[in-house]
């Protein structure tokens, strides 16, 4: 088979790497088209700055180009199109919607088109942000089946992809390409912690419900189990937490180790007993295949994106969402050695399935495809 001449891709999305906000949804975004970058692919990286930012970066073999802020990207974005990338001509232009739609095949003047979800919000943003944010961002999720249809689709789970086809997208037309994981790094600790920790490791959000695992240690903690909780991670939502440990009075037991490098997060994942995820709605949950790669279990709420990355009773727990005496139950169940390490053995077997180059494959084969498809009937 000949050889395939290398495909100048056009990314959007809200954020790079870099962006002091950045989460899951930038991690995937440079795990993936970092990857295609090093195999010769040109990709070019449209998103939003902050202040004291450059304007431009080279990050993972992408050419990052920033314009506007976090609440005026989707309003410079064609603006910085129009005027400052116009004299580039782009294979394909990939909209990775996350918080927002940008409407990117309106403007981003590509040859193709894709649009990639990780989750939409729905009515958790009610959860999160003010009530006008809250109000704009569900308004503008219910313009997505007009905008986007016909247009090929990537979800990053079965879950996502069956909301997109609930909110009127052709499912024939959603292909599922899960997240993967960085293997190398992540594996079992030689020792865990001492005391039984049950640690959270991600951004610091109110629809995160931190809390309910707060709750969830301090009934622990009152029924005579001495478990501690480590939360790592940064947002606005700390003060919130801290107040709420002090409030069930488990300020002792509870440490905010803010942001984290890798190498301490895989410290955290590896030496705790258990790990905590209680979001109503993830596209994936990322952090619970990472602690499985450090063979430590999780026990999640029983909500979409999470039930497709803890396989209940094997790897983890799922519950109830919302509901602290299940969560607390689950907790003290892991939290047992025996029940620990047979779930740890399998959540590391389990995470070997997935891996960033075999995302980025898949990915490549399908852009590939969508280039050699334009122009054709939907």
């Amino acid at each position: 088979m000949p050889a395939r001449a290398p495909l100048r891709i056009l990314v959007v999305n809200w954020q790079d790497r870099e962006n002091p906000n950045a989460g899951g949804a930038e991690e995937h975004l440079h795990q993936v088209f970092g990857r295609l970058a090093r195999r010769g692919h040109r990709v070019t990286l449209l998103c939003s700055g902050w202040e004291g930012c450059a304007s431009t970066a080279r990050i993972d073999g992408i050419d990052v180009h920033r314009t506007g802020g976090r609440y005026t990207f989707n309003l410079a974005a064609p603006l910085y199109r129009q005027r400052q990338l116009a004299e580039e001509d782009y294979d394909v232009a990939v909209e990775d919607l996350n918080k927002v739609p940008m409407l990117a095949p309106m403007w981003a003047g590509a040859g193709a088109d894709l649009l990639l979800v990780h989750h939409l919000f729905g009515a958790t943003a009610f959860r999160e942000a003010n009530p006008l944010l809250a109000t704009a961002t569900w308004l503008f999720e219910r313009i997505i089946p007009a905008a986007y249809r016909g247009l090929p689709c990537v979800a990053v789970s079965r879950s996502t992809r069956e909301d997109l086809g609930r909110r009127g997208l052709d499912p024939s037309r959603i292909a599922v390409i899960r997240n993967g994981v960085e293997l190398e790094g992540l594996g079992p600790a030689a020792t865990r912690y001492s005391d039984p920790t049950v640690v959270y490791l991600g951004r610091l959000k109110r629809y995160k419900r931190v809390d309910l695992v707060l709750s969830a240690v301090a009934r622990l903690r009152r029924g005579g189990t001495r478990v501690k909780m480590i939360v790592a991670g940064k947002g606005d939502a700390r003060p919130a937490l801290e107040e709420t440990a002090r409030r069930l009075g488990i300020e002792d037991s509870v440490h905010f180790a803010g942001f984290v490098p890798d190498e301490r997060k895989r410290e955290l994942l590896s030496r705790s007993w258990v790990h905590a995820l209680t979001s109503p709605k993830e596209g994936w949950g990322i952090t619970s295949i990472e602690a499985s790669a450090c063979a430590t279990p999780t026990v999640a709420s029983d909500s979409p994106g999470l039930r497709e990355t803890v396989r209940h009773g094997e790897t983890g727990l799922l519950v109830p969402h919302g509901d602290v005496d299940a969560l607390a139950a689950a907790l003290g169940r892991v939290l047992q050695p025996e029940t620990r390490d047979r779930m740890g053995r399998a959540a590391r077997t389990m995470a070997e399935l997935y891996t960033w180059r075999g995302v980025a494959d898949a990915f490549e084969a399908l852009l590939f495809s969508v280039v050699a498809r334009r122009g054709q009937p939907a």
